[in-house]
């Protein structure tokens, strides 16, 4: 599998946010969101491929109980599943950060999922604006990955105007909870969060939502390893 990094930080969004984790952030993506936050393990992917024993090896070495598998899109990754049934038998409480668009038969605690909606569209016009368009909507993909395992959904709001389109969105959905919702500011500058924070979690609140800081960026800026 080709990894990107490896690194000990803290938990920055949904649920754990706040939590001590390893993160092991995995390289490609088969979506090209203009917002994304990590191009070096997506727009420009970055890393060797390691074997998945060795990945496990590192990790457990850092002796943290949290352990979170990102990417870029990490289901992407066939090796995926073999280190994630191994996390799980070695105690550890396993995250999987994902798109929604792949399905594969891992293990997992809690599946983080960020449906990209229509404003994560590419803004230049080429073969990955088109393919973005096709592939990041997949509803039975999602359906799939809801059912292994507890789940949270975090959506990316840019402005106000994205709320109706994740509302419409979630109708596909009755059985997802308010509860599992986050509603998360797109941004990766502190200020820039905090503009859109003060609109977008009284927003979150009214509609019964959870508002989804970045304390990774609070915390760190938008840096790798962090």
């Amino acid at each position: 599998m080709r990894i990107a990094e490896i690194f000990h930080s803290v938990q920055g969004e949904g649920l754990f946010a706040g939590t001590p984790s390893v993160f092991v952030r995995t390289t490609g993506c088969n979506l090209r969101c203009w917002f994304c936050d990590t191009p070096y393990a997506s727009i420009r992917p970055e890393g060797p491929r390691r074997d998945w024993r060795n990945v496990l090896h590192e990790v457990l070495g850092l002796e943290c109980e949290h352990v979170v598998l990102t990417g870029g899109e990490p289901l992407l990754q066939p090796e995926v599943v073999s280190l994630s049934v191994a996390l799980r038998r070695e105690g550890r409480f396993l995250t999987i950060e994902t798109a929604g668009t792949i399905f594969r038969p891992v293990e997992a605690d809690l599946m983080s999922i960020s449906p990209k909606r229509s404003n994560s569209l590419p803004h230049e016009v080429n073969r990955w604006q088109q393919r973005h368009e096709r592939d990041r909507d997949r509803p039975d993909v999602m359906a799939q990955l809801m059912k292994g395992s507890d789940y949270q959904l975090k959506f990316v709001v840019d402005s106000p105007a994205d709320l109706d389109d994740i509302i419409g969105y979630l109708k596909q959905f009755p059985d997802v909870g308010s509860d599992k919702v986050w509603l998360m500011p797109q941004g990766i500058r502190q200020a820039e969060l905090e503009e859109k924070g003060r609109w977008l979690g009284p927003i979150a609140n009214e509609l019964g939502y959870q508002f989804c800081p970045r304390r990774q960026i609070e915390l760190f800026g938008n840096i790798r390893g962090t």
